[in-house]
């Protein structure tokens, strides 16, 4: 089996019947090597069956129009970019494993006792899923989780259907996750975007399984709404979990900031899975989990002449490194740091940079030499010793940037809206954007902007906006700025909306994701106060 195609079960891993899990080999010390590789049988002593699935199609006819997946690795044209691919943000874990041979984990009597039954038959079948999860890509224990969890189970169309029967199982045996967990951001806001009726039917037809989703993931243990958001690690959101804590998230930006910035240890888990583990508080060890998996294979050297659009910086990485793990040197000249980490502002410049790296490639982990945790600690020896470098100079991220493709349906028609905000948007930001538009505003005399401008934000931090800058919002809020809960390329992948929505973007990651087009913040601001593309 290809690599390549070992990838594509990763999603559904998740949804797999848990049959074949038989016995496990007892705790082991660590210098003793475990039993032999059986055939992956269901034991004769264990004849629990794994969740019943429906035989249902997976197609979604309603959110089609996204534009790529980062799981699979492919360039703008549909060809693949890598096929050593784990889907796991590091390809440590995987050398001397042969998908095409069984593997069996060692695992703790407490572990064992659990796949027997000790805590129900619905707690066995969660962790037997995790276990052959853990066994596909060689992981040799598994590890438990102290931080909490975070979801990217959010989307409530058809496809999803089956998932949930298998979530609301779960719910139904009275279980919940280890600790309460975030979630990533509805693709549908009925108040905002959605009061355009075509759009709001655009969603209510894409989605009509959002109101069960959101039921299930509060039966399960999720926080509350006004704190879904795909930048789960935001102060006001909270989900910050200690420097070197192993936890369970499934969002490949916040799985990439948090194990970046914050130093956390993450894999990146099919949708689905991560909720699984987070309701046994366990995860299987490869990938970035492990001391190995987190070396770096390229020096990313950047030599530019003036501080970059961070977005785009991040998708030339992307694209070099795809999955491998990059040391970045050169940048640490536009971070600012206070009590030893990035400040506010900073977490906005690395946040756009690494989940476009994210999004163009598959990277679950980056070091900034003098800024994140391990850069600080370790610097170039994170370095592997046959690591590649990649310079970034002012033509090389120009060329990058000349790659970018106009996708829309007219591509010499006007602009239709601005957003702003993908990942969601810190409270810096959403300040930052409001003066910028206020001033130009009434510096050019107008009531309002030309088109919309949408920020994509959770609710608790539109509501600090509005706790310390009132008449800004209500300035702004009158001036046709929106502010939204929505994940934006879920948004924009409705079926139908490329045919009427022609927008433009900050964020590289919701360009590479939908037909959006990416504009520096002097071209967007002038795009919103004329609705024309500058010349």
């Amino acid at each position: 089996m290809k690599r390549r195609d070992f990838v594509k079960l990763i999603p559904t891993v998740a949804l797999a019947s848990a049959t074949g899990c038989g016995k496990q080999d007892a705790a082991v010390p660590a210098s003793t090597t475990t039993a032999p590789p059986t055939p992956d049988t269901q034991s004769s002593t264990d004849k629990r069956k794994g969740f019943s699935i429906s035989n249902r199609s997976f197609k979604d006819p309603g959110a089609n129009d996204v534009v790529h997946c980062d799981q699979f690795g492919i360039d703008p044209e549909g060809k693949p970019i890598a096929d050593n691919l784990t889907g796991t943000g590091s390809d440590a874990g995987l050398k001397q494993h042969d998908p095409d041979k069984p593997h069996k984990m060692t695992l703790t009597q407490e572990e064992q006792d659990i796949l027997n039954g000790s805590k129900g038959e619905t707690m066995a079948k969660v962790l037997k899923t995790i276990v052959k999860h853990g066994e596909l890509f060689g992981a040799e224990r598994l590890v438990d989780c102290n931080g909490a969890p975070h979801s990217s189970l959010y989307t409530g169309g058809p496809w999803v259907e089956p998932v949930l029967e298998m979530f609301e199982e779960i719910a139904d045996a009275g279980l919940k996750a280890h600790a309460p967990y975030t979630v990533n951001p509805m693709p549908l806001d009925l108040y905002t975007v959605g009061q355009d009726p075509v759009k709001r039917n655009m969603m209510l037809d894409s989605y009509p399984m959002q109101g069960r989703l959101i039921q299930v993931h509060t039966r399960l243990g999720a926080r509350p709404l006004d704190v879904w958001s795909c930048a789960c690690y935001l102060p006001e959101v909270g989900n910050i979990p200690e420097t070197g804590s192993v936890v369970s998230w499934a969002e490949s930006s916040a799985v990439n900031y948090g194990n970046s910035v914050l130093g956390l240890r993450i894999n990146r888990m099919a949708t689905g899975m991560e909720v699984l583990c987070a309701i046994a508080g366990k995860v299987p060890a490869f990938g970035v989990l492990v001391d190995e998996g987190r070396k770096a294979k390229w020096h990313i050297d950047v030599r530019l002449s003036k501080e970059p659009h961070w977005g785009a910086l991040g998708g030339a990485v992307g694209t070099k490194v795809v999955e491998q793990i990059p040391y970045v040197t050169g940048i640490d000249q536009w971070i600012g740091m206070k009590d030893g980490a990035p400040d506010l502002v900073s977490m906005g410049k690395l946040k756009a940079f690494g989940s476009s790296t994210a999004s163009s490639g598959a990277v679950g982990l980056y070091h900034v030499e003098n800024i994140t945790p391990e850069a600080k600690a370790q610097g170039r020896d994170l370095l592997t010793d046959d690591y590649q470098t990649y310079v970034i100079d002012d033509a090389e991220l120009e060329r990058v940037m000349g790659t970018f493709q106009n996708l829309w349906k007219d591509p010499e028609g006007d602009p239709t809206a601005v957003y702003l905000g993908c990942p969601h948007n810190t409270y810096e930001e959403i300040l930052y954007w409001s003066k910028k538009l206020d001033g130009a505003l009434k510096e050019a005399g107008q009531d309002k902007v030309a088109i919309p401008v949408i920020m994509a934000c959770p609710i608790v931090v539109r509501n600090k906006l509005l706790d310390q800058h009132p008449i800004l919002l209500r300035d702004v809020l009158r001036a046709g700025i929106h502010f939204t809960t929505i994940c934006t390329p879920a948004y924009q992948g409705l079926k139908g909306m490329a045919d009427i929505d022609r927008g433009v973007t900050n964020s590289n990651k919701a360009r590479f994701y939908s037909r959006l087009r990416l504009f520096g913040d002097d071209d967007l601001l002038q795009i919103a106060m004329t609705g024309k593309l500058p010349a």
